[in-house]
């Protein structure tokens, strides 16, 4: 630089040169990521394989951490389907571990490197800033208007589903896709492959969570599975059912309604785990019924009271769903579902502030929308069919289609001895709240897999939760617990979660914690702080 300088007029000549701030190893191994190409026969499933579009090194926000954010495509065979997009984070303080991160609903949307677990920690940093190599993807499809303009809306476009490239990617192939193209990026970054890889996911990343355990059980060495929508395309029949009863004249609860319900549901239930605390730990308990907040005479009479058509509505949610025809999961119905949920009753039941109709529209319930799409994009693949037509009971021509649909979308393998086998570990979530997955599904997958593996066996490898007054993501209890961490514990050292604790992540009772009980223990009122896990008990009784 100075014979540079020299050559410019001495030393007060570079003054006049243009100046360069250095670049950082790592923001130059970084940058050289971008336009990297990987063949299609570096990936397991058929695609024309992927490219990085971009790289660029970044902070991690709220952190010291920086890392590289790769962001790239894997190219589908189909030339009229969408590309996978996908996200991955190289973290400057790497681990030697990597965690996959799940989407939700239809999800439609990269999942960014610097998402977090489901029910995350409180106070604990992202999974990136802590070290993991990060990614996720949208698999397989980007949600459009007017869907894509709000992000409380982008995981209800179905509409990528008349595809059958993208709506296998759905069902499960993105994932291992998207593992492949990440695993090979961040070998050739960091020089060496992952030591532990983990994947975690809620709802839609549930279900996603328990295909990697079934189908690729070798690529991952722990899991966690929140919420799992595990029966999708079950789930989505038993959405038609509360859909269709919601849409009869006078059926529709407005939040009003919902807030009566929910509020009556708490009054009657809310003592049974021995403390009035806003939470119901045992909904298999609750003796609570619509029919007691009945109109005179079954008649809509205002907000103070329930209507016949309203109580068979809630009683619909309530209730089993039931298929009289076979499907190729080998599904035979839906649970019902624990007709209660959190503290932001705006959200309550995800029922929303109008009927539903179809085509759907926002603002209408969440199920009734995911059903509404479902049916006219995946099972009869025509926009203009409307989805109140098809019982999902009963289900007519239709019944082949949707039996096809079971096939790829229901996760619903019970032997997990190969995961098992090599070690793996899988972690299971749900709120005993949740109106959206039913809780009641997840106890009975679970219980499959007991009953197929057997308690000993399956005790060395899971751990279920179920978590009272949490919902879907939200409810009265926000759980929120370091799920992580416990996993990589039980992973690496061999030490199984114990005396777990979680806490609550909603603003008015920030902090409060109760015993984190397997199932089918639940917290019990001992004495003392009622907002403190030590004066609970987890029992079975």
């Amino acid at each position: 630089m100075l014979w540079i300088c020299a050559l410019a007029g001495g030393l007060a000549g570079c003054a006049q040169l243009p100046s360069r701030t250095p670049v950082k190893p790592e923001g130059e191994a970084c940058e050289a990521l971008k336009g990297r190409q990987l063949a299609a026969s570096a990936i397991a499933l058929p695609t024309r394989g992927a490219v990085v579009d971009g790289a660029a090194w970044l902070p991690v926000p709220g952190s010291t951490v920086e890392y590289c954010r790769v962001q790239g495509r894997i190219d589908p065979v189909d030339p009229d389907a969408p590309p996978i997009r996908f996200e991955l984070g190289l973290p400057s303080n790497w681990n030697g571990k990597s965690l996959h991160l799940g989407g939700g609903g239809y999800n439609g949307t990269v999942v960014a490197a610097t998402g977090n677990v489901p029910a995350p920690p409180l106070n604990v940093p992202v999974p990136l800033a802590r070290g993991y190599a990060t990614f996720g993807s949208d698999s397989g499809h980007e949600a459009a208007p007017p869907y894509s303009d709000d992000p409380a809306t982008r995981s209800l476009d179905g509409r990528f589903l008349q595809n059958d490239e993208a709506l296998h990617n759905f069902a499960g192939d993105a994932l291992k896709k998207t593992h492949d193209v990440a695993t090979q990026l961040l070998t050739t970054y960091y020089g060496r492959a992952p030591v532990q890889r983990y994947f975690a996911g809620g709802s839609t990343g549930g279900r996603e969570a328990f295909a990697v355990v079934q189908r690729w059980p070798d690529d991952y060495d722990g899991v966690i599975s929140a919420y799992p929508a595990w029966n999708a395309a079950t789930l989505d029949l038993a959405f038609g059912r509360i859909a269709r009863a919601l849409a009869q004249p006078g059926a529709y609860l407005d939040p009003a309604k919902q807030t009566l319900l929910y509020q009556a549901q708490i009054a009657a239930c809310d003592a049974n785990d021995g403390a009035r605390d806003g939470l119901i730990s045992r909904p298999d308990a609750c003796r609570f019924t619509a029919k007691s907040l009945r109109c005179a005479k079954g008649r809509d009479l205002g907000d103070h009271c329930l209507s016949d058509a309203q109580i068979a509505a809630v009683s619909t949610m309530a209730t089993p769903m039931r298929l009289h025809y076979p499907v190729a999961s080998g599904e035979t119905g839906y649970p019902g579902f624990n007709v209660l949920s959190g503290a932001d009753l705006r959200g309550f039941l995800g029922w929303g502030s109008q009927a539903p109709t179809s085509p759907a529209q926002l603002g209408q319930p969440y199920l009734s929308q995911f059903w509404d799409h479902w049916v006219r994009f995946g099972v009869t693949r025509d926009p203009a069919f409307d989805s109140r037509k098809l019982d999902p009971e009963r289900a007519g021509p239709e019944a082949g289609r949707i039996s096809v649909l079971t096939a790829l979308q229901d996760v619903n393998r019970t032997d997990l001895g190969r995961f098992a086998g090599r070690g793996g570990k899988l972690i299971v979530l749900h709120g005993a709240a949740d109106a959206l997955v039913s809780t009641r599904a997840t106890i009975d997958y679970m219980e499959r897999v007991r009953a197929g593996m057997g308690s000993a066996a399956t005790d060395a490898f899971t751990r279920f939760y179920v978590i009272p007054g949490y919902g879907h993501v939200n409810g009265a209890f926000k759980a929120s617990w370091d799920s992580l961490a416990a996993l990589d514990r039980w992973v690496v050292d061999g030490v199984a979660p114990g005396a777990e604790v979680v806490a609550d992540a909603n603003a008015g009772t920030l902090g409060r914690t109760r015993p984190l009980c397997r199932y089918p223990a639940w917290p019990r009122y001992r004495s003392g702080d009622v907002n403190v896990a030590a004066s609970f008990e987890c029992v079975k009784d």
